[in-house]
């Protein structure tokens, strides 16, 4: 099994520090995510139905008619490579590696460029996680059109999209070949919904449900995600807020000599030699932060701001005794 961000019980036992007393930046979801009313006792009490509105509140949102919800991105992103014979698969070099992963366990081929000609199927995380790149909408319909010419498909994951909602392919959706992933995990901040959603053609639609089977999101799962895709209100402030709050670290990080090479709305990427030691050091003041190979990702305080800055100046400052 993979590694992923928000392990904060391990990373508490491991440093022997209490979980209340650790700032987790690790994850990249909004820590001020939508708030979460009290249930309906059918949401408990029944079998979840799809014509509880759930559908029709994506649609809007997304902009698209053409989705079946899951229990999160994960779901789909684990049951896309059942659905065709093995072959060759691109996948970013650098990005979110459950994709890679879980194409590679089906026994297909994979390879790490976007040369589409050849490739059978291309996976572009939009923007990157975790560097932050991202592709014009031009540059992803040239290449689903290639791909979609030969039977491939182009898979884009789409988890951090939400704050730039006019950069996405969802209204594009229903063309030949075109797969794009949404989840309300991280810009609702509701990763523990389990949440997700595939947008496709019908038939590759049909084909990813069959395989999934019956209901594949909770009752509670259900309500809680119309209503969150409903809030425009919260959901027009949550942008502008979190771009504030975006563009507050980047500032914090590079006052501190950790200047990101990339991000989003909602995290931070930082490329450097001693990624490993920082994240160390960081942990044992009980700050968790997001190692990759030779780079950090900080996703956004919820408060502890000060703490973040003075605990990032003495980090600064015993980098520069060892100099």
């Amino acid at each position: 099994m993979l590694e992923h961000g928000g392990q904060l019980n391990a990373a508490a036992t491991h440093y022997a520090i209490p979980l209340e007393n650790w700032l987790d930046l690790s994850t990249g979801i909004n820590p001020n995510g939508w708030s979460v009313p009290e249930l309906s006792a059918t949401a408990w009490a029944r079998l979840p139905e799809i014509n509880d509105g759930l559908e029709q509140a994506a649609q809007a949102y997304y902009a698209t008619s053409h989705l079946l919800p899951a229990a999160g991105s994960q779901a789909i992103i684990q049951a896309l490579p059942s659905l065709r014979s093995p072959c060759r698969v691109g996948v970013p070099d650098i990005g979110y590696a459950e994709h890679a992963h879980a194409w590679q366990q089906a026994g297909h081929e994979i390879q790490t460029n976007l040369d589409v000609k050849q490739l059978d199927v291309l996976i572009v995380i939009n923007p990157n996680n975790p560097t932050g790149q991202c592709y014009s909408i031009e540059t992803l319909l040239k290449w689903q059109q290639q791909l979609s010419r030969k039977g491939g498909w182009l898979i884009v994951d789409e988890a951090f999209m939400d704050v730039t909602p006019n950069n996405s392919l969802m209204p594009y959706s229903p063309l030949p070949g075109l797969i794009i992933l949404r989840s309300l995990g991280k810009f609702f901040g509701l990763a523990g919904a389990r949440v997700g959603f595939a947008a496709a053609e019908m038939k590759i639609l049909d084909l990813l449900g069959e395989y999934l089977g019956p209901w594949t999101l909770t009752g509670p799962s259900r309500e809680i995600a119309k209503q969150a895709l409903q809030d425009q209100k919260w959901q027009q402030q949550t942008r502008i807020q979190l771009k504030q709050a975006s563009l507050r670290l980047y500032n914090l990080l590079s006052q501190h000599g950790l200047k990101p090479d990339g991000g989003t709305a909602l995290f931070q990427w930082v490329r450097t030699s001693e990624a490993e030691i920082i994240q160390d050091s960081l942990a044992r003041q009980g700050i968790l932060v997001r190692l990759f190979k030779h780079s950090l990702r900080f996703g956004l305080p919820k408060h502890q701001w000060d703490r973040l800055d003075r605990t990032l100046c003495q980090l600064n400052k015993q980098q520069e005794i060892h100099k």
